[in-house]
């Protein structure tokens, strides 16, 4: 008896309590910490989440909001790992480096070709090649190339580069002032992008040319045209033009232009960069405001007897591998911008280069070159009117030339050419001819007669059309047996659900949001996917055949057929962008998960390889050091907590965080608690009977006396301390101490379901080990019924998790386990063999878990 006086007294001393403003005030710290990062990981899931959502197609962006994104996600990111160094007193520095790192990885995706700030201001056609396109323009060096290296007939000319335009606005003022103009506007707002243009053309057209660009301009014209006046067209070469974007009709082409007019239409061309379509165009294709620099062609003129453009493949049925030649009589700006009905020749390649197809409509104008230095539109001789403007030797002279052109650049061409007045042939450009093969996607029918809907809401994730058989996953096991092509049926969601994703057709689960990490997993592998059903764990049966609409949102009983043969997931022109690449470049540094399983050594920042790895992993580990809030509590005596009136034999003590008590009452009951996942936890607590008649046998209460007789004196000052809780009106970290067993419960429940969790850890008991152990399993098999997706059990110890439930779920978890933590009280002593351990268990779930699940299904 004095050994049970020995402990009482220890259960009778109160806590050291000094007020210590400053002790409190560092938990506080800490608590703000944790809440800061909880909105930071909160607010790059849901970016994470639509810049995924936008890699589909079906959205129209630009550049700008990919930055911005990128931007706030890097901002984000590095806050927290800020706000986890607060929690863990500096303790993951080295997260610092993976971020710079990582973002280094960010910022090179928005990388593309530079103009050269250095080179020369002119370059002759004689001198250039592909290579040379961040001087002289994509189309400029595809024109040097042809004339250079492919040995095709170019006319004769010169570029003024890059190196002159940045000249040229430099000497203005307009860089600076050009980009903070432009760099703002969205291209959802045309009309600014319209007031915009006008202002900057015209700044363009009334600005000065510098003397030694002037000076340049003249004396490579002398040099190139033998000092000979010589019309010439003035065409756009912008830096990115005529590689993997045509630009095409985006920027002004000038024609017949004398030597004295070529600074007048030179502005005029680089004004046309600034068009309202061409800033869409650009912003769409996401270039940004310093890619956009423009060299200039100064071409020779052809005066021309016929003129068009020529595909080298025919775009609208590629597999066949026919050439197609548009013709018309004069210069071919009436073929290139559509004024005129071409002429169409059509030549198959295979077996032999032949003319299959003529199509020869009627053409009664033409544009010719007058000698007033401009382009007249004139009557097409009368018998020319349905004459055809091309021989059949010039015709197959111009395929033998689009199939060295598509030999030498290794892609499909789209050229320009013309013949002379005296037959001579000129290539005026060539560049990529841009085929989509693949069309979009067919409306997804939403009412399907004769296919019973099991599912009719949900948040599709990741869109698209899914059958097979339901496997449903009841714990983490169940993965090795996942087979290929079933449907992935769960209660939650889980990023451990990624070893199965390659296989899947599809997922569904009962709880989840689209911001969480499996949703981005999905995402990633393109897997159709619909959370937050509510019900699918208990409408589908394992083994059932479904099909999942993951566009409209519905889960069908059985194949069907009318979605399953029309919907694809097919490949949009989208794809092929630039815009396309910069995203889908910049998400490789953002969105992939590979820290999964944080029980590994893996788990640690030097494995952070992406935004999402730090997120993940700060994330954890946050919890983990608020979860061990209570063992700073045990070596500070002060830390100002004041006792609480509960009515329950628990000597309790609180330390308010901020909001979670009511006013400032000199007393504290349970009414004063404005806590969520308090007050739900402790409605468990109080809703059950205590346990004091509960029977014992001799062999457990022997055993309890004689693990108590060798425990030492720091171990029983450990048991004998009060309960403590830290609270604020979303959070609780509790720390209860019931006899000989130690229970911690942390939550955090809020309207975010990407935040709300729950962690419980508990230890100790007076009996012996095995009877310990037994209570152990219990509790552990309670704790799967009740869905944690966390459950580490090692000797009589158990630190399980559960985590992304609504309010209302999670709340109702934190009741049951409060019910739990009271009927486990003293269970140990009672645990004498197998089968009393089934009978409590049984009881438990029967009585106060079976009707939760049932009213979560409902």
């Amino acid at each position: 008896m004095g050994f049970f006086q020995k402990i009482l007294d220890k259960f009778s001393g109160a806590p050291a309590d000094t007020g210590n403003a400053a002790e409190k005030e560092m938990f506080t710290q800490k608590y703000s910490a944790f809440q800061a990062l909880l909105g930071a990981n909160n607010a790059i899931l849901m970016t994470m989440a639509d810049m995924e959502d936008k890699l589909s197609g079906e959205y129209l962006i630009d550049r700008q909001y990919i930055v911005q994104n990128a931007a706030a996600i890097s901002a984000s990111v590095k806050d927290v790992i800020d706000r986890l160094n607060e929690i863990a007193d500096g303790r993951y520095a080295e997260l610092y480096e993976r971020y710079r790192q990582i973002s280094t990885g960010v910022e090179e995706a928005f990388i593309r070709r530079r103009p050269v700030s250095d080179g020369s201001l002119t370059v002759s056609f004689d001198a250039l090649n592909r290579t040379m396109a961040d001087l002289a323009g994509g189309k400029n060096a595809n024109l040097g190339q042809m004339r250079n290296v492919v040995s095709v007939p170019v006319p004769r000319g010169f570029a003024i580069t890059s190196t002159a335009y940045i000249r040229f606005m430099q000497h203005n003022g307009f860089l600076d002032k050009i980009n903070q103009r432009l760099s703002g506007l969205s291209v959802d707002n045309m009309e600014a992008l319209r007031t915009a243009s006008k202002e900057i053309k015209e700044l363009i057209l009334n600005a000065e040319i510098p003397p030694d660009m002037q000076t340049a301009i003249t004396e490579t014209y002398d040099g190139v045209f033998n000092g000979h006046d010589i019309r010439v067209s003035i065409r756009s070469s912008a830096v990115e033009e005529d590689d993997e974007f045509s630009f095409a009709g985006q920027y002004s082409t000038y024609l017949n232009v004398s030597k004295d007019d070529i600074p007048v239409k030179y502005k005029a061309v680089i004004a046309s960069l600034f068009s309202d379509n061409a800033i869409f165009y650009y912003k769409t294709k996401g270039f940004k405001e310093s890619d956009m620099a423009m060299a200039v062609g100064v071409v020779e003129m052809i005066n021309a007897r016929a003129g068009g453009v020529m595909y080298s493949n025919d775009p609208n049925d590629p597999a066949i591998h026919n050439i197609i030649i548009n013709a018309a009589w004069g210069l071919g700006t009436t073929i290139v911008d559509g004024t005129a009905s071409a002429q169409t020749y059509t030549l198959a390649k295979e077996p032999q280069l032949q003319i299959i197809s003529r199509n020869i409509p009627h053409q009664s104008a033409m544009a010719v070159c007058n000698d007033s230095g401009s382009i007249d539109d004139v009557q097409t001789p009368q018998a020319m009117h349905e004459a055809a403007s091309l021989s059949d030797a010039e015709i197959m002279e111009l395929s033998k030339y689009a199939q060295i052109l598509e030999r030498h650049f290794g892609l499909p061409q789209d050229i320009e050419w013309a013949v002379d007045q005296s037959g001579q042939l000129f290539f005026l450009q060539t560049r990529p001819l841009h085929i989509y093969t693949h069309e979009p996607s067919p409306h997804v029918p939403t009412d399907i007669k004769g296919h019973k809907r099991l599912i009719e809401k949900g948040v599709v994730t990741c869109k698209g059309v899914g059958h097979g058989k339901a496997f449903i996953i009841r714990r983490e096991d169940d993965l090795f047996d996942f087979p290929e092509g079933g449907v992935l049926i769960a209660r939650t969601t889980s990023p451990r659900y990624v070893t199965v994703m390659n296989k899947a057709a599809a997922i569904v689960t009962n709880i989840g949001g689209a911001t969480g990490h499996m949703a981005s997993l999905a995402r990633e592998y393109r897997l159709p996917t619909l959370l937050d059903t509510e019900i699918a764990t208990s409408v589908i049966s394992h083994g059932q055949e479904i099909t999942v609409d993951a566009v409209n949102g519905y889960v069908y009983d059985g194949y069907v057929r009318e979605l399953i043969d029309n919907y694809e997931n097919k490949p949009n022109p989208f794809k092929d962008t630039l815009l396309f690449r910069i995203l889908s470049q910049a998400l490789k540094w953002i969105v992939p998960l590979n820290l999964i399983h944080p029980e590994t050594e893996e788990f640690c920042p030097k494995n952070c390889a992406t935004y999402h790895d730090i997120t993940r992993f700060a994330h954890e580990k946050a919890m983990q050091h608020m979860f061990s809030i209570t063992d700073i509590a045990a070596v500070h005596s002060g830390y100002g907590a004041v006792r609480m009136v509960t009515g329950l034999p628990i000597d309790l003590y609180v330390i308010d965080l901020g909001g979670g008590i009511d006013g400032i009452p000199k007393r504290i009951n349970p009414e004063h608690i404005t806590s969520m996942p308090f007050n739900a936890f402790f409605s468990g607590l109080n809703a059950m009977p205590w346990p004091q008649g509960r029977p014992l046998d001799v062999g457990g209460f022997m055993g309890m006396v004689a693990n108590s007789a060798t425990m030492s004196e720091a171990q029983m000052v450990e048991m004998a301390k009060c309960s403590f809780t830290f609270l604020s009106k979303n959070y609780m970290n509790f720390s209860i101490r019931l006899g000989y067993h130690l229970s911690l419960v942390e939550a955090y429940v809020s309207d975010n379901l990407n935040d709300n969790y729950i962690k419980f850890h508990f230890n100790g008991g007076g009996a012996q080990l095995d009877r310990r152990i037994r209570r152990v399993s219990l509790i552990a098999e309670i704790l799967r019924e009740m869905d944690f997706d966390s459950i580490i059990v090692t000797g009589d110890v158990i630190d399980a998790r559960l985590s992304k439930y609504k309010r209302q779920f999670i709340e109702q978890k934190l009741t049951i386990m409060g019910k739990l933590t009271v009927y486990t009280k003293q269970l140990d002593m009672v645990m004498y063999n197998d089968s009393v351990t089934d009978h409590y268990k049984a009881e438990f779930i029967k009585d106060h878990i079976a009707g939760s699940v049932r009213q979560q299904q409902g």
